[in-house]
């Protein structure tokens, strides 16, 4: 059985994953979420926040067991555990990306939503900037749209409710990697069509462009941007998929 450590985007916490938890438990395997700093129920303070500090975070949850884990990130959280796996790579059996941000080196996020094919990106359209808090806010209004298009009303309305004020920082600091640091490490790609926080196309161009490897394997979800809410059995049987090659 695979050890699974599951790392949230923007806006978010480790509750957006309990559907996908449940469902990985249950087959067997070990599902571990957390919050990243000043996201979920953590107190760090938005300016406090650096992507510095939240790839630690997920070497720090990486420590806790001498087994590599599948760390799965979703959105921002691709670029997150991109960083991670820079800092701590031996403690990471494989990198999977859902509807994730991949950058190369050098990259941040918001240099990828400014790629021509990240046109009609809903999030980046409907944020609001705090400089001053050094935050950004998803509107509740928009939210469903953007994020939870595939989900129900009763589950997006859920999700809404629990969203928090994103810290700024991890958008515009470029990720790190040092020379040949992934080269060893498998990473795979769960590619949602009906995404429109991150537009398929520009998913496609990141696969593409992966800086270090090719994707080991491709898997393409016909839902939102948030497929452990909306397909959260799709999810986790593909996430075994990814276990069994281990």
């Amino acid at each position: 059985m695979a050890r699974f450590v599951l790392v949230h985007g923007a806006f978010s916490g480790a509750w957006i994953w309990s559907p996908l938890q449940e469902r990985l438990k249950a087959a067997g395997h070990t599902a571990i979420a957390f919050d990243l700093p000043g996201l979920g129920d953590d107190k760090t303070l938005a300016r406090e926040v650096t992507l510095d500090s939240s790839a630690n975070r997920v070497c720090e949850a990486l420590a806790a067991s001498p087994e590599p884990a599948i760390v799965v990130g979703h959105s921002m959280g691709g670029v997150v555990i991109t960083q991670a796996a820079a800092r701590c790579p031996n403690r990471i059996a494989a990198l999977v990306y859902v509807a994730a941000f991949l950058p190369k080196d050098g990259q941040s996020l918001l240099d990828l939503t400014h790629l021509p094919e990240g046109a009609g990106d809903q999030v980046q359209a409907n944020i609001v900037v705090n400089e001053d808090l050094a935050e950004a806010v998803m509107p509740a209004a928009a939210s469903k749209d953007a994020l939870y298009g595939c989900c129900t009303d009763q589950v997006a309305a859920w999700a809404t409710a629990r969203q928090r004020p994103q810290p700024l920082a991890p958008f515009a600091t470029p990720v790190s990697i040092p020379a040949g640091s992934l080269d060893r490490i498998d990473k795979y790609y769960v590619l949602c069509s009906r995404d429109r926080a991150i537009p398929p196309p520009l998913q496609r161009r990141m696969i593409a462009e992966n800086a270090d490897r090719k994707c080991a394997a491709v898997f393409e979800l016909d839902t939102d941007h948030t497929p452990h809410l909306s397909k959260p059995t799709e999810l986790s049987q593909v996430l075994e998929r990814i276990a069994a090659r281990m």
